[in-house]
């Protein structure tokens, strides 16, 4: 068996590093005020960096009085001494360095090709030097961004400022954000904060990114056209990452649209649609941000994604957040006319969801007033075709459909056009909008709209078998 004599070696290593009398090379490194010389051998350097066996071959090297001169600005000689402590001894002590320098380490040893090191400082900065990371992930990751082995320090820094995204967007050096890291936080749909917040943090980093705006001109009412532009310019490609459909019409009118300017016309005409003809659009849309959940509360469905009720959410609208309580389940309760009105009485804001029969779609609708047992303030119609019908008048009320228990492409939405027959309450339908919109009779769906009482968008002769059904009561959190 082998015997092992590293420590005396390393102890060896480590007088030669400090107190070198035979050295050939000699390293600068630092700028301005803080530099430093160092001296070092080149067959040690060369035997334990791949970056330094390319950089000192004879092909490379550059020599004064015999010496090998070397200059490595861009390492401060903190970080440098730290890297030939490795080097000569294999010993690294982290205990007492500063996360700018750690940082920076791992930054110089990325650069010197010094994998086992990296790894170590990489995992360091993550699992001991969490709350420094935390509280600086802008000059984490403008520092890290491009190298292509720190992609689990990138992660750990997306994930965190997802979880919790406020202080990172409020911080003073938010502007100075890479654009490029900007682009790929913005996309992904995980990021836990109001799309309205995200939007003044856009247009605050995009003002500080733009030559001649920033704090000498950030009054937008002594901009001209030229600086509209610029700013346009700036925010050209990071844009269409805004989910503008998650933005409440009163946002949009207040901080959206007076920068339409820099909104490319084919997304600006669309959100337009969608704000005021609730017609979603059709290039533009990227789904809802997931992580924001307690936007809507928990919506305990079987039949449609968290990512759906986030959409059905917007389009109630009010700026509010909301709580749904389940309160009948056809596959719990039966499925029928008696089960239904048994379990949804009463003058309160509800929402319906339905999955029906030999396809995937799900049908939905919201009524602020609630489905049956309503009160004595409703409209009687008597004619040949109707008997003692109960009509109710709402103005919120709407009906949707989406293909599948997440599509959030290719949703319809038809709002109550005729608001005094919103709701029509009798006892051969569990619930039904506006007399055939939408309705249910026992296990049948029919989305007709003979009466026209809603818009056209759903409008469909077939009839529907209902395979669930589910019933939310919704109030203000």
């Amino acid at each position: 068996m082998a015997s092992n004599f590293h420590f005396r070696l390393s102890e060896d290593l480590s007088l030669i590093l400090d107190d070198a009398d035979d050295y050939n090379v000699i390293i600068q490194v630092g700028e301005n005020q803080n530099t430093k010389e160092f001296r070092a051998h080149s067959v040690i350097l060369r035997a334990r960096s791949p970056y330094f066996k390319v950089a000192l071959s004879t092909n490379w090297i550059t020599k004064k009085d015999n010496m090998i001169m070397f200059n490595k600005p861009n390492i401060t000689p903190t970080v440098f001494h730290m890297i030939l402590k490795y080097i000569y001894t294999g010993e690294l002590d982290l205990t007492k360095q500063s996360g700018e320098n750690i940082l920076g380490l791992l930054v110089a040893s990325d650069e010197l090709l010094l994998e086992e090191l990296f790894k170590h400082v990489r995992d360091y900065l993550i699992e001991k030097q969490t709350k420094w990371v935390d509280k600086n992930f802008v000059l984490v990751l403008n520092a890290v961004f491009r190298l292509d082995n720190c992609k689990k320090l990138q992660d750990y820094c997306f994930k965190s400022i997802c979880e919790n995204p406020l202080p990172f967007f409020s911080s003073k050096i938010f502007p100075s954000l890479n654009k490029e890291i900007l682009f790929d936080l913005l996309e992904r749909d995980d990021l836990q904060i109001k799309e309205v917040i995200v939007w003044d943090y856009l247009i605050k980093w995009g003002i500080e990114q733009t030559s001649g705006l920033g704090h000498e001109n950030s009054d937008r009412a002594k901009w001209n056209n030229k600086d509209y532009e610029e700013l346009k310019k700036t925010l050209n490609q990071i844009i269409p990452l805004i989910r503008f459909t998650e933005i409440s019409r009163a946002d949009f009118f207040d901080k959206v649209r007076p920068y339409r300017i820099i909104i490319p016309n084919h997304i600006y005409e669309e959100i337009e649609e969608f704000y005021y003809k609730d017609a979603l659009p059709k290039t533009t849309i990227l789904p809802p941000r997931t992580g924001y959940s307690f936007e809507i509360g928990k919506i305990e469905s079987n039949i449609i994604k968290p990512i759906l009720a986030k959409l059905i959410v917007n389009w109630i609208g009010n700026d509010q957040l909301y709580r749904f309580k389940l309160i009948y389940r056809g596959s719990r309760d039966g499925i029928s006319n008696k089960s239904f009105r048994e379990k949804c009485k009463g003058r309160v804001a509800s929402l319906v969801l339905i999955k029906v029969k030999d396809t995937n779609k799900v049908f939905g609708g919201y009524s602020s007033i609630g489905f049956c047992s309503l009160g004595n303030d409703f409209t009687l119609i008597n004619s040949d075709d109707y008997h003692d019908f109960r009509f109710y008048n709402s103005s919120d009320n709407f009906i949707f459909s989406f293909e599948n228990s997440e599509d959030t492409r290719h949703m319809k939405i038809s709002r109550v056009v005729n608001k005094s027959q919103a709701i029509l309450d009798i006892d051969r339908s569990g619930f039904n909008f506006g007399w055939g919109s939408l309705s249910m009779n026992n296990i049948n769906l029919h989305a007709n709209n003979h009466s026209n009482n809603y818009e056209n968008n759903l409008k469909t002769d077939t009839v529907y078998t209902i395979k669930e059904i589910e019933i939310f009561n919704i109030s203000n959190q």
